[in-house]
């Protein structure tokens, strides 16, 4: 069986550590490949390579830094096939949704590419008599990255193009559940030019993650995954002494007025909702109907395309919804399906109890899509991420019910509302206490050039991730005030000193 090893110093690494897991084809439920799970020397050897490659990296031109990653660009585009095969093989989202992630993570190469842009720095010009001042940013050292399993490639490239354009080095902790993506990753940087020890991958679990959050030599950690865990690495960051950009979880709202064009709510609705079997954390998972009549006719117009679903594996290029990550996981979502139903939420749409037939993907982690009506604010099945094909309905009669609604969640990563009428989609972008905002937009993921997060508890750190506030996190700023020696006497000056 193929292990998974670590890229460290520009080639692949066998593991020593003698620990490793079994990696899942989801559509199969078989395993054909391990991964490595790292120790903690094998950790130490790959924030040393970065250490070493960063002193070099750090004062190479922005435009040569700038043209290897646009070598890396050419080559993620000419094999986005490739990637999205390798994503769907341990991830299971159908092929075209694979594509999809692999052409947004590589918008942030585009946008790395700017680096001789956006690394500018100012400069003032006699701040004081014969005195001037320049500000640049420089880079931090060695940053790492921990990433979740629901983007194995599009998650990584919100990181470490910037962190390299910025002249920091890399070390990228990717999920043990898909680890592939991040060693074709690792081996097409080197291809198009990254020196050696630039960026590297070291697989693992907690005592890889542990053992960066406590590297001396981690300058920052940026991190995509559940609530708890972002705390987590917040808190042992900080205490570490390091930068952290953590993002956590989410329950995304769709708010869907009278006079929302109901059609291309439900189309809409659709894709937020079951697209990527819903394991995205920009998914809607909650459809807020205005009004009884609105709900009523949603419903209509939904079970009809939730029941035509197409699942099936990524190999089957017609799938509109693949199976979820774990066998486990598939349990868990069918545990909130079975929670709200005993609640008292109605199961309009039931997925529990769908079985693939299709040969050879009899045993993979498949669930139909799910439809729950009549949930409320109580239920378990409203209050936690389910990460799974599952819409739920909450009802309300006015607008400002259905903000509140939002209001009272702990999460607040994204959301939508879905009308005609100007002044709601206007006050609700400007009052809506939520990171991200869709105006009949229905999953609001901003563009490489503008940042991603959201507020409260799905975000934990001072920076959003990628465009500027991507840049403004890797990066530290120095100030040189300048004044040369004109021959006239200079005497010393023991009170505040002044330059005006």
């Amino acid at each position: 069986m193929t292990e998974i090893a670590h890229y460290i110093n520009g080639q692949q690494v066998a593991s020593t550590s003698g620990r490793n897991q079994e990696v899942f084809n989801p559509a199969t439920g078989s395993s054909e490949k391990t991964v490595a799970l790292a120790s903690v020397e094998e950790v130490n050897a790959g924030v040393a390579a970065a250490k070493a490659a960063w002193p070099a990296w750090s004062k190479t031109p922005a435009l040569r830094r700038a043209r290897i990653l646009d070598k890396f660009k050419n080559i993620l585009w000419e094999r986005a096939d490739q990637l999205a095969e390798a994503i769907s093989a341990e991830h299971g989202k159908t092929h075209d949704d694979a594509v999809g992630e692999v052409t947004r993570g590589l918008e942030v190469v585009e946008f790395a590419t700017s680096a001789p842009s956006f690394l500018k720095g100012e400069f003032s010009e006699n701040v004081g008599s014969g005195v001037d001042s320049h500000m640049i940013r420089q880079s931090l050292g060695v940053v790492a990255g921990i990433t979740p399993f629901n983007f194995p490639a599009m998650v990584p490239m919100w990181m470490f193009p910037i962190a390299l354009a910025c002249g920091n080095t890399f070390v990228l902790k990717p999920s043990e559940r898909d680890p592939s993506t991040s060693i074709l990753i690792a081996e097409w940087l080197t291809e198009a030019g990254l020196p050696e020890g630039v960026f590297n991958v070291i697989q693992g679990d907690k005592v890889a993650v542990d053992a960066l959050l406590e590297h001396p030599d981690v300058k920052a950690v940026s991190f995509v995954g559940s609530t708890p865990i972002a705390q987590y690495i917040h808190q042992t960051g900080i205490a570490n002494g390091k930068r952290v950009q953590a993002l956590g979880g989410a329950k995304n709202h769709m708010v869907i007025m009278p006079d929302a064009d109901l059609d291309m709510a439900a189309s809409a609705l659709m894709g937020a909702a079951f697209g990527s079997a819903g394991e995205r954390c920009m998914a809607i998972s909650v459809a807020v109907p205005v009004t009884d009549a609105v709900a009523d006719a949603l419903i209509d117009k939904l079970v009809p395309q939730i029941e035509a679903l197409k699942i099936g594996p990524s190999t089957d290029k017609t799938s509109e919804l693949g199976p979820v990550v774990t066998a486990q996981h598939r349990d868990k979502i069918k545990g909130y399906i079975d929670g709200g139903e005993a609640a008292g939420a109605k199961v309009v749409v039931d997925g529990r109890n769908f079985k693939q037939d299709k040969q050879g993907y009899e045993n993979g982690y498949f669930l139909g899509g799910t439809l729950l009506d009549n949930v409320t604010e109580d239920m378990t099945c409203y209050k936690e991420e389910i990460f799974g094909p599952v819409l739920s309905m909450v009802r309300k009669n006015s607008y400002q019910e259905a903000v509140d609604l939002i209001h009272g969640h702990e999460y607040a990563n994204g959301t939508a509302v879905f009308t005609r009428d100007g002044d709601v989609a206007r006050n609700f972008s400007q009052d809506i206490e939520v990171g991200m905002v869709g105006i009949n937009v229905p999953i609001p993921v901003p563009m490489a050039f503008h940042s991603f997060g959201g507020w409260k508890a799905s975000i934990f750190g001072d920076h959003h991730m990628h465009g500027m506030e991507g840049v403004r996190f890797y990066t530290r700023i120095k100030t040189t005030t300048t004044r040369w020696p004109s021959g006239a006497r200079v005497d010393p000056e023991f009170k505040m000193p002044t330059l005006g």
